[in-house]
């Protein structure tokens, strides 16, 4: 059950926003912060029910600043690797309750900012590697699992395209392309699987001019915003979240 109350509305059209600027302008490493800010209103369900048609119209405005400087073989390993990883992902989400999505979301946003964190401060290494279909086919298997139980693909795709040291472009458009692709699959699962309902679909009417906000300010703040700043607030609000959900799930 939602609430349409001011609570909902006071973090959702921040959380979309959010969305938006992440997918549009920063690779969509840290977009998945939308759906774990929905999931302290919301149940998880209904949070991912929620998000993924607004990322979808998200995907559709990024996709077109960006048309074809994505990085080919990349893109399309990551799309067929996917392919497993979203079945795996439908098959784990069918069988567990809400509380477990509550932790793999709070697992997923802590994990990530300790990846980042340890990388910033040279514990975690990066070393350049070339390209290679195995990689790319296994980095679109994980990015499809995380991606359907909590829409946080952007990480393993992080790792694999900065680790070939692409340009700064060429992975957002990279991540862009992909995405589009992996969100499109995951739609029918999620039909399937109940996790849209009316109200999921009243509260994306009444946001996706939010989504369409953030993804046109994100292509603009590519070029313009500091990425060290953007991600540092960013790290700071997935571990809040990320916090407060595994609080939930196990009290």
């Amino acid at each position: 059950m939602i609430d349409f109350d001011w609570t909902f509305f006071a973090l959702a059209i921040p959380a979309v926003m959010f969305a938006g600027i992440s997918k549009a302008g920063f690779g969509s490493g840290a977009a998945f912060a939308a759906s774990a800010i929905l999931a302290l209103t919301v149940p998880p369900g209904a949070a991912l029910g929620i998000m993924l048609p607004l990322l979808m119209v998200i995907d559709a405005v990024s996709l077109r600043p960006y048309w074809r400087r994505w990085d080919e073989p990349s893109a399309r390993g990551i799309i067929v690797g996917a392919v497993p990883g979203t079945a795996l992902g439908a098959l784990v989400y069918a069988l567990v309750n809400a509380d477990v999505v509550r932790v793999l979301i709070g697992v997923i946003c802590i994990v990530f900012v300790g990846w980042q964190w340890g990388r910033a401060r040279g514990l975690i290494r990066v070393g350049r590697f070339s390209f290679s279909r195995g990689r790319a086919w296994l980095t679109g298997t994980v990015a499809g699992f995380t991606s359907f139980v909590s829409h946080a693909g952007g990480p393993p795709v992080a790792v694999f395209l900065l680790g070939q040291g692409i340009d700064k472009t060429t992975y957002q458009a990279t991540t862009v392309v992909s995405f589009w692709a992996i969100n499109l699959m995951k739609f029918l699962p999620y039909l399937f699987l109940g996790i849209f309902s009316t109200q999921t679909l009243l509260a994306d009417v009444l946001l996706a001019p939010f989504a369409v906000l953030g993804a046109w300010l994100g292509v603009r703040a590519h070029h313009l915003v500091s990425d060290r700043v953007f991600f540092g607030l960013t790290y700071l609000l997935l571990l809040a979240t990320g916090g407060r959900l595994l609080w939930q799930a196990l009290a």
